[in-house]
């Protein structure tokens, strides 16, 4: 994979949003877990965390659904809808950022860079985190799964986001925390930062991330920035 200082100059980042501006899993996984006990899945024993992470965190919606009601899949989405509007209401209360989360936006904005949100997240539970993140004026465009051809982890969305900001891959990096989401942007040929907020080192190396990081304060991505930073430096003095 190329490193981030490899896409000096840097035009752009595009992140995720569920897990990777913020801590949001927890509250997916409490609506799931108290509806689907409420429907009698699994015997009425709740879904632990382990079948969060390999069946729900980071898949679309409509992958959710055949995978919960493989029999009757109008029932799934039905399901899963309903499931988003009890997320946003507990969402609502608390959405912690990302730890360093704030740092790195200041960062981006010193450097003038185009930014983007690119998610498979519904569009009002999308705006519904950037709003409570302070971070509606931050993005110049929010790209939503289910209103491209293909949701990740197929490439489509980040494609898409490229194009609406008339930026290079070459040029630009993605910030993503689930193995599906790397993938999706690893097909995409960028460069992608792997945030191990809550899936496993092991599984979100599979996907192929160009680095792993604990969150935005981890000492490895100021030091890749930093070495960037040097590159563009270097690359102007020659220009």
């Amino acid at each position: 994979n190329k490193s981030i200082p490899d896409l000096a100059s840097l035009e752009a980042v595009l992140f995720d949003v569920d897990g990777t501006l913020c801590d949001s899993d927890p509250i997916h996984h409490q609506a799931f877990q108290e509806m689907l006990l409420e429907i009698g899945f699994n015997n009425g024993v709740p879904i632990d965390e382990e079948f969060f992470i390999k069946n729900i965190a980071g898949r679309h919606n409509d992958d959710i659904a055949a995978t919960l009601f493989p029999d009757d899949l109008p029932r799934g989405e039905k399901f899963c809808e309903d499931k988003e509007a009890m997320f946003r209401r507990l969402a609502s209360d608390k959405l912690p950022p990302i730890n360093g989360l704030y740092k790195l936006t200041k960062w981006i904005e010193d450097h003038g860079l185009k930014k983007a949100a690119v998610t498979n997240a519904p569009r009002p539970n999308a705006e519904l985190m950037i709003s409570k993140l302070g971070l509606k004026d931050f993005f110049d465009v929010v790209i939503v799964g289910s209103e491209c051809e293909r949701a990740k982890p197929y490439p489509d969305p980040y494609l898409k986001a490229l194009e609406l900001l008339k930026v290079s891959k070459d040029h630009t990096f993605i910030c993503e925390d689930s193995a599906s989401g790397i993938r999706a942007g690893v097909a995409a040929g960028m460069p992608v930062v792997g945030l191990t907020t809550r899936n496993p080192e092991n599984v979100l190396m599979e996907a192929n991330p160009t680095m792993l990081v604990k969150d935005y304060e981890d000492p490895k991505l100021w030091s890749a920035l930093e070495e960037l930073d040097k590159k563009g430096d270097s690359l102007k003095t020659a220009a």
